[in-house]
């Protein structure tokens, strides 16, 4: 089950594509966006993929698309997780939500359950997963992070202490699975074109009454050199490198996907 076939070095050609075949692979958030996008990415280089969302429609229509199969439930349900497949080559962690609002008046249910999604519900998957992995003696782990894992902003205080929460967590994972050939990841995505940063450009634009050009390069873009949003398939192409035979030497890393904003 090796990816590619070895150069007489022993290693694996640089041009060889990445070869998923008899893996299974997990996302979560796998109905739209990133976790779309890395469903089908994995699904091209030959995974099964577990869809997970909460969106029943969507999940199932992106596993039709891929040929795998839909998990549809709540991942602030730790009951729910439980339902989970453990056989399990490939774990994404991807499932996320976001809420604005200064400290002082930030509500506690909504810190929370952004703590449950984005850091609790990766712990259970990893603890559900990992045996597995180490039984095959191979396994990977792509946490898909945010620039906020390695910088703040006002307003965000549960999504980036959730974020960096994760960061750590896949640290310990990564040290923890060396000995059984499991690598553990995240990437660090800048602001991403989906739906839910198209809302946002929109909805500061009314609210602020600029244009929806100036929201986007003077508020969400200001801090990145490269003025663009990026590309749900860029990041998925990331995480598809992460799980392929070039990359086994990776882990712990934090990959940043942000057009130089932590460069600065």
């Amino acid at each position: 089950m090796t990816n590619t076939p070895p150069t007489s070095d022993g290693l694996p050609s640089a041009t060889a594509a990445i070869d998923l075949s008899g893996r299974t692979a997990l996302v979560t958030g796998g109905g739209s966006g990133i976790g779309r996008a890395c469903v089908l990415a994995l699904c091209q280089a030959g995974a099964a993929v577990h869809v997970v969302d909460r969106d029943g429609a969507a999940a199932k229509a992106v596993a039709e698309a891929a040929g795998g199969e839909a998990h549809v439930l709540d991942l602030a349900d730790p009951a729910a997780i439980d339902l989970l497949p453990k056989e399990v080559d490939i774990l994404v962690n991807n499932a996320g939500l976001q809420h604005v609002a200064p400290l002082t008046e930030f509500p506690l249910d909504r810190f929370e359950l952004i703590q449950k999604v984005l850091v609790t519900a990766p712990f259970l998957l990893m603890r559900r997963t990992l045996p597995h992995m180490y039984a095959r003696g191979w396994g990977r782990i792509v946490n898909v992070s945010s620039v906020h894992g390695l910088r703040a902003s006002a307003f965000k205080s549960a999504y980036v202490a959730a974020k960096h929460a994760l960061e750590g967590l896949s640290k310990v994972a990564a040290i923890e699975g060396a000995p059984h050939g499991v690598t553990s990841n995240c990437v660090n995505p800048g602001y991403v074109r989906t739906p839910l940063v198209e809302g946002q450009v929109r909805d500061q634009a009314a609210a602020h009454g600029i244009s929806e050009g100036d929201v986007l390069f003077n508020v969400m873009l200001a801090r990145s050199p490269v003025k663009r949003l990026l590309e749900a398939g860029e990041v998925a192409a990331a995480v598809l490198w992460l799980c392929g035979p070039h990359s086994g030497f990776v882990t712990g890393a934090a990959l940043p996907l942000d057009g130089g904003w932590t460069a600065g």
